[in-house]
């Protein structure tokens, strides 16, 4: 892990920044708020290419920038691989040159290149040219020539924006793979939630250039005082593994502290981790068990918290085994059931999604 504090503010009026953050970061952190919220300045501050903030950055126990004493470290000098919502790539270089130029200009070693060529699936890429490549190749190609530097840091601006929905499928799953295969940390900022969902640990949620929250994904997700629980796809993220295969009925078996999850049959072996999304509006409560139901998956579960969303309906936090999720019910299907702080129930979960 990497000690991370970060104290800003930046003038644009009447936009202002203002930020006070203190973490770890290890894996992936997601910035998540809405456009014009702040998240590419803080970003581009962190990178060093915002003269304008006043403040003070510390990663690792160095000074980046520090306004007591006056301190503030060139980009070039952070280690930063910083990747723009619109990257730009040599033209009249090829992938692999591309790729080279980043790599040779910080020394890098051949496992390194490899290593990244592979995580990134750029392999059968290498000798093409950047007009060749779609618009997601381009991302990959310039995240890859990020980190062949081998930064200390790599920070992400809206890695899917203006991806449409089959290429964005291609271009994910990559992303996903820096969890598993590279040790840097990683900041993505975004506006969509289904991204940041799919991909972060640990989410700081930025609203009109303040931060309103900062904790972990399931967390920031369920907080029904926050504003991912109250948009209309709001959902809870649960981190399972497979436990198995019902080969007869197509089903995959999922576990968790819970309970267990079925979903139509995926390839996953048995052990996999993996991260499944239950929406809101595909959670019922009942107050008993029902066994005469088509719906697979009915969950224990004690109501943590509630709140009214609008005149007839109620937003439900469950906790189901230490594990949060979400309902909502009609304000009269809440009367009927007196549901209330601690009231026992069942969770029947309609449909459950792996984050993909």
């Amino acid at each position: 892990m990497t000690a991370c504090a970060i104290r800003l503010a930046v003038e644009r009026p009447p936009f202002r920044l203002d930020v006070d953050l203190a973490l770890e970061l290890s894996g992936i952190l997601g910035v998540l708020g809405p456009s014009g919220s702040g998240k590419t300045t803080l970003l581009r501050c962190i990178a060093g290419l915002e003269r304008a903030a006043r403040g003070t950055i510390d990663i690792g126990g160095v000074p980046w920038q520090s306004e007591r004493a006056g301190d503030f470290l060139p980009p070039h000098r952070r280690g930063v691989g910083y990747v723009a919502q619109q990257p730009t790539l040599f033209a009249h270089l090829s992938v692999h040159g591309n790729l080279a130029y980043g790599w040779r200009r910080r020394g890098g070693d051949h496992e390194t290149f490899d290593r990244v060529v592979q995580v990134m699936g750029l392999t059968r890429l290498l000798d093409r040219g950047v007009a060749e490549l779609s618009g997601g190749e381009r991302r990959r190609v310039a995240i890859a020539r990020a980190l062949v530097a081998q930064p200390r840091l790599l920070l992400l601006d809206e890695p899917t924006a203006n991806l449409d929905q089959r290429i964005r499928a291609e271009f994910l799953p990559h992303l996903e793979r820096l969890h598993e295969d590279l040790a840097v940390p990683v900041i993505l900022v975004s506006h969509v939630l289904d991204d940041v969902a799919r991909l972060a640990d640990h989410v700081v949620l930025l609203e009109h250039g303040r931060v309103s929250a900062i904790g972990a994904l399931h967390d920031i997700l369920t907080r029904l005082d926050l504003s991912p629980a109250r948009e209309p796809g709001a959902e809870a993220v649960i981190e399972a593994r497979v436990s198995g295969h019902d080969e007869d009925y197509h089903l995959t078996r999922l576990t968790f502290a819970g309970g267990e999850l079925w979903l139509p049959r995926e390839d996953l072996v048995a052990g996999a981790a993996v991260r499944v999304r239950v929406a809101a509006r595909d959670v019922s409560l009942t107050l008993e068990r029902s066994n005469a139901t088509s719906i697979l998956n009915v969950l224990p579960a004690t109501v943590a918290e509630l709140v009214e969303a609008g005149p007839a309906q109620v937003l439900v936090r469950l906790d189901c085994g230490g594990v949060p999720l979400l309902g909502r019910v009609t304000r009269r299907s809440a009367v009927t059931l007196g549901l209330q702080t601690g009231t026992a129930v069942f969770a029947q979960v309609k449909s459950v999604a792996l984050a993909k």
